[in-house]
């Protein structure tokens, strides 16, 4: 079963297999299944056509995949533009959601080899 050029996975149930989409998670893949009148536990490929068409037309009146990535991306440089706090911590790469940044964030920050141990001095070895 393919739905906006997703392909959903055959072996797993409906519920966890819509998630494959950007933009579904658990919750509203269940609400789309309710509303198509399908049970969650029943697998893609025991799908009939009828109810896969219902369940591509409900997935289609939503944003999702591209649309969405489009709208979070243009939400982000909105916030960039403006120079808000939320814009500069994008602008920096720092969390942006409040999270301390003295210890942690080391993924967002970049420098996942510069961490130290006990009481010794980070060498940079170049």
């Amino acid at each position: 079963m393919r739905i906006l050029g997703i392909t959903i996975p055959e072996d797993k149930r409906l519920e966890i297999g819509l998630t494959a989409i950007f933009g579904i998670g658990r919750s509203q893949a269940k609400n789309i299944l309710d509303k198509a009148k399908v049970d969650w536990g029943i697998k893609s490929k025991d799908l009939s056509t009828e109810k896969e068409n219902e369940i591509r037309k409900l997935i289609e009146k939503i944003k999702v995949e591209g649309d969405l990535k489009r709208e979070i991306a243009g939400n982000i440089k909105r916030l960039k533009d403006i120079k808000c706090y939320r814009g500069v911590r994008h602008l920096r790469l720092l969390p942006s959601r409040g999270q301390r940044t003295k210890t942690n964030s080391r993924t967002r920050r970049g420098n996942t080899r510069k961490t130290m141990g006990t009481g010794r001095r980070a060498i940079d070895k170049k």
